[in-house]
């Protein structure tokens, strides 16, 4: 497995380089570091031969850092990437020129619109083609939630974290999360046994999305340690249960979309990047 590690040398960056890295088979690290000026108002003048050679030497020293850090786990160094420009679009057109099927980044959980309008994580994250593992803070990488819908999706992103994690030895659980039906449409919860009809088939629906993915599982000699059918605001209740449980890792799937409507009003797996605090693997 190839995987592009995106750090501005932070310790948040390497919070999630090495949580990862207790998760992972062992993989190749190509390692990008960008030195983005593009920030610099326009009145600001700046010497520029010397300005670059000085942001080289920064990343240069970043790189470095990396590769020892890198060397410390079990996974395996690749290329180191300089380069000068605006951080997401260098991110972005490195994904476009190799086969990578991860990319580890930090994130600095800026809040309310710095979100969308400051985070190169969630940029990247809305942008690119291939699966992200993002992080905030270290972590004991020993629990991991697969939060199920029961789509394709979610189906996709189970056997991509089979493939690519190493789960042996760590705690998994699984969540499904069912829509209140008090939620939906005025007339329809006019009618009481209406109501209860939808809650009963929502809990078989739930339940055999469990005994999929338990199946699953299974097939690989995985036992699950919990499951849990949740009813409400499904990336509220998959946060609350991952930290009343400890989770340090949350594995979603989702469609890739890259307009704005989705950077501003984004899928599940989007708002839980948002509000959690565990680590989020989110599987295109």
């Amino acid at each position: 497995m190839r995987v592009l590690f995106c750090t501005d040398g932070s310790k948040i960056s390497f919070n999630a380089l090495n949580n990862f890295a207790r998760w992972s088979k062992g993989a190749i690290i190509d390692v990008i570091c960008v030195i983005d000026w593009s920030f610099l108002p326009d009145e600001v003048s700046i010497e520029e031969d010397g300005f670059a050679n000085s942001c080289a030497n920064v990343a240069d020293n970043i790189l470095n850092y990396a590769e020892k850090e890198i060397h410390k786990t079990n996974l395996i160094m690749g290329d180191k990437l300089k380069r000068c420009g605006e951080s997401v679009a260098s991110i972005l057109e490195q994904t476009d020129r190799e086969d990578y099927e991860m990319v580890i980044m930090g994130s600095h959980g800026k809040k309310g619109l710095q979100r969308w309008l400051g985070s190169v994580s969630r940029d990247v994250i809305n942008n690119i083609t291939v699966s992200s593992y993002v992080s905030t803070q270290s972590n004991s990488a020993k629990k991991i939630l697969f939060a199920t819908d029961g789509t394709d999706n979610s189906s996709h992103a189970l056997s991509e974290a089979i493939k690519l994690l190493n789960l042996n030895q760590k705690e998994i659980y699984i969540c499904v999360v069912s829509e209140n039906p008090n939620f939906l449409f005025l007339e329809g919860t006019l009618d009481t046994h209406w109501l209860l009809e939808i809650e009963k088939q929502q809990e078989r629906f739930a339940e055999k999305m469990i005994r999929n993915v338990i199946t699953k599982l299974e097939e690989y000699n995985l036992p699950v340690a919990k499951n849990a059918v949740l009813t409400g605001i499904p990336a509220e209740k998959i946060n609350d249960f991952a930290l009343k449980e400890g989770i340090d890792l949350i594995v979603m799937g989702t469609r890739h979309k890259n307009n704005l409507r989705s950077k501003f009003h984004g899928s599940v797996s989007k708002r839980v990047l948002e509000i959690t605090h565990s680590d989020v693997m989110i599987v295109k």
